[in-house]
């Protein structure tokens, strides 16, 4: 029965270490070496089982020391994004297995009546004394799967978005726990369970401070996000009501010119000037109608960029039935998914740049498909590729979202050589 604890207490141990450094993997990438990663593991696994004991000193600092050379090694980031990692997880980590420990010895104690040593003379006390420790093996897996399962969805973010003087304000509150906890587990009479509630309170704390982080973060996007739409909509507006100023004054300047032509005589000069006129003024003759006047200008607009990039820009579109959709989410889907397809075939070479846009009604559904040639090793996700990356990377987040507010999909798949983007709204 001891060798199938023993046999446990592996598993569980693995398992939590595994999922703590996957959770700091994801807050803090690994350096790119599958030599250095494997390492890296057994290094975590190593710190993920450290042992602390009330006022041990020399525990608290080897494994304050050991973590920090730890994420050194083997993580890459800025220092200020390192020291946040050790903030964050520092105290969670010693707080659940100063926890783990300190429990497991006072029920041992607490149910046996034994010392250390009638504790090794007895096959009994061996026996419950390793299913207590297999127990706490298997609490502390759960706890960092739950952490896991609660930091997952922002880990990732907070790192790719904050700036440094986020990292400062997010490092600051972070201190408060960090200190906390090494100072009530030093300090405390090792009989005391005050310092189980502090622990605890260390851990949400940390957690919470993450959370805090992408909290503020996201909103303050969403603000910029908003700020950028309401924009658009005053921009488009605008050019709606010039645009049809300009083809009223074209369609009398046509004719105008039609008489001087016919009256031109043999007049070379005059023949070629009112040419010169006429195809600058052509481009209204050929004005994209989609159903939509907002749509309309995207369109228009997106042509004219996609030209001047020396981009074949085809848009076969029918959105007579896309009306209930808001101004600014049209914007969003377009606006974006044409920047995309523009900005990507702008790296192609000039005879294979190409961006097809369609939109239709097909059946009770609204769809609208997007496609560009794209380079063979170019990736596509969420995030930007620009510097700014806390003011940019909102492309096909918000294609998403916008979408996903009237219950529709939006897909996206790259297949010889062309990136594909697919959008499926219900027409209510």
């Amino acid at each position: 029965m001891i060798r199938f604890f023993e046999i446990l207490d592996f598993i569980s141990a693995m398992g939590y270490s595994f999922v703590f450094f996957w959770i700091l993997k994801t807050f803090l990438p690994l350096r790119k070496s599958r030599i250095m990663t494997v390492i890296g593991f057994f290094v975590c696994s190593i710190l993920a089982d450290s042992i602390i004991y009330s006022n041990d000193l020399a525990g608290l600092l080897g494994t304050l020391l050991f973590f920090a050379v730890y994420v050194l090694v083997f993580h890459y980031g800025t220092l200020i994004e390192k020291l946040s990692v050790l903030l964050v997880f520092y105290p969670a980590l010693i707080s659940i297995n100063y926890l783990m420990i300190d429990i497991g010895k006072r029920m041992y104690y607490g149910v046996t009546q034994s010392t250390y040593e009638e504790t090794l003379q007895s096959p009994e006390l061996m026996l419950i004394s390793t299913f207590i420790h297999t127990v706490s093996l298997i609490l502390r897996l759960l706890f960092w799967i739950g952490a896991w399962l609660i930091l997952r969805k922002f880990l990732g973010k907070i790192t790719s978005h904050l700036n440094f003087r986020m990292w400062l304000i997010v490092d600051m509150l972070m201190l408060a726990s960090f200190v906390a906890v090494f100072t009530i587990i030093y300090f405390m009479p090792e009989d005391t369970a005050i310092v189980y509630p502090i622990c605890g309170a260390s851990i949400f704390s940390s957690f919470g401070c993450m959370y805090l982080a992408s909290y503020i973060c996201e909103s303050i996007q969403t603000t910029y996000r908003l700020q950028e739409l309401e924009l658009q909509q005053n921009y488009y507006k605008d050019r709606i009501k010039e645009e049809e100023r300009v083809r009223s004054i074209y369609h009398d300047l046509k004719n105008h010119l039609l008489v001087l032509q016919s009256g031109a005589g043999e007049g070379k000069q005059t023949i070629q000037s009112i040419e010169t006129l006429r195809s600058q003024i052509e481009g209204y003759e050929n004005y994209q109608h989609t159903g939509n006047e907002v749509l309309d200008i995207i369109i228009r607009d997106k042509a004219k960029a996609a030209q001047e990039r020396k981009i074949d820009f085809n848009a076969v579109i029918s959105f007579e039935d896309g009306d209930f959709l808001e101004t600014l989410d049209i914007s969003t889907i377009f606006g974006n998914a044409l920047d995309n397809a523009i900005e990507a075939s702008e790296k192609m070479p000039e005879d294979q740049r190409l961006v097809i846009v369609k939109a239709e009604r097909v059946r009770d559904m609204l769809v609208i498909v997007v496609e560009n040639n794209v380079l063979p090793d170019m990736l596509f996700s969420d995030k930007t590729t620009k510097k700014d990356s806390f003011l940019h990377g909102f492309g096909i987040s918000n294609i998403k979202k916008a979408v996903e507010r009237y219950g529709g999909q939006c897909n996206t798949r790259m297949e010889y050589g062309v990136f594909h983007l697919k959008i499926m709204i219900p027409i209510p």
